[in-house]
């Protein structure tokens, strides 16, 4: 009895966009306007994130204001809206500490 083997196909990477808050310390550039993507502590702006493939292989990381990305007509598809999920950071597990003993004269 023979066996029949299937390759799986390597899935080809496609750039796309995320919607996420614009960090302290940015310093990058629009990829549209070319003015920076500032941060502003009272005003919580939003950025579009792109990880550009061209031919499968990842090229660069392009970075627009919002509305920017908009008017751009979305170069990289349809932006993704979903949030970040943070680890979570669990309290790590109780063990047993090593003891000192002292020595008594």
């Amino acid at each position: 009895m023979g066996s029949t083997t299937t390759k799986n196909k390597p899935t080809t990477a496609r750039s796309r966009a995320v919607l996420r808050d614009v960090e302290p310390g940015s310093t990058v550039e629009c990829a549209r306007c070319g003015e920076r993507v500032k941060f502003q502590a009272k005003v919580r702006h939003k950025q579009v994130i792109c990880n550009v493939y061209e031919r499968g292989k990842w090229m660069r990381v392009e970075h627009f204001h919002s509305d920017c990305y908009t008017a751009a007509g979305e170069p990289h598809g349809e932006v993704d809206t979903t949030p970040v999920v943070k680890a979570r950071r669990a309290a790590a597990a109780p063990t047993a500490a090593p003891t000192l003993q002292t020595r008594s004269a």
